[in-house]
């Protein structure tokens, strides 16, 4: 993890990760660390709780986000992104982030049983969800279809 990084109030969710120092573009911010899980057993694990830091690996597990970067929120006009580097998932500045900025990534939520996930960045950019582009696409398939079988 870089230093200058801390945690407070944020206009997108209840608490953000800020930077208090200039971070260049491409830099490896920090590591979203914590324990490793399959889907299935965080499923489990969580499946009465509102509120989760899984972070998917692509793989079918998830990391049980522990630390800042469980802080960083969504947002559609992002100033960093995710990277697997080697076995690990890394927050990495997209472009220049200046000192006071708040942390954000692109959740790209996908493979969940919610049936929102809203997003409340802010942007002029904000697609008003969370969910990946091709999870928008795959539920409104579903939706279409589930509007046919009913008529049917």
């Amino acid at each position: 993890m870089i230093p200058g990084l801390m945690i407070r109030s944020s206009s997108i969710h209840a608490a953000g990760c800020y930077t208090t120092r200039r971070i260049p573009k491409g830099t490896q911010v920090i590591q979203y660390d914590g324990p490793l899980f399959t889907k299935d057993e965080a499923d489990e694990r969580y499946k009465d709780r509102f509120i989760t830091y899984l972070f998917s690996t692509g793989n079918g597990d998830v990391i049980d986000g522990f630390g800042t970067a469980m802080f960083i929120n969504h947002s559609c006009d992002p100033n960093c992104e995710t990277e697997h580097i080697g076995d690990e998932i890394w927050v990495v500045a997209v472009r220049d982030i200046e000192s006071g900025e708040e942390l954000t990534y692109e959740y790209n939520l996908h493979d969940s049983d919610d049936d929102d996930a809203n997003c409340y960045c802010g942007s002029t950019k904000c697609r008003g969800t969370m969910f990946s582009a091709d999870e928008v696409k795959r539920r409104a398939r579903k939706a279409r279809r589930q509007a046919r079988a009913a008529q049917a």
